[in-house]
């Protein structure tokens, strides 16, 4: 994400995240989701990355259920189609 907008949710299971964003489209307002999974460096700093291990897959798969349900009862409570 290139903005300092901060996102509207934010889901996790373990060390997998999703975080659910509005962006401005031609035809109004649209939700998305980036994913994105925590992990410490050599250094003992947290850092954000973009490839799952095996391990990781079951969390990514539920982070992202989760997400979409999440997304369907905005959209819902919004007015809008899911």
């Amino acid at each position: 994400m290139a903005t300092n907008k901060k996102p509207l949710a934010k889901i996790r299971h373990g060390f997998v995240n999703a975080s659910i964003w509005e962006q401005p489209g031609k035809t109004g307002l649209f939700l998305t989701v980036s994913f994105s999974r925590s992990y410490k460096d050599k250094q003992d700093q947290w850092k954000h990355g973009h490839s799952y291990n095996i391990h990781e897959i079951e969390s990514l798969i539920n982070v992202a259920i989760d997400a979409q349900e999440w997304v369907r009862n905005f959209r819902q409570s919004q007015g809008r189609a899911a």
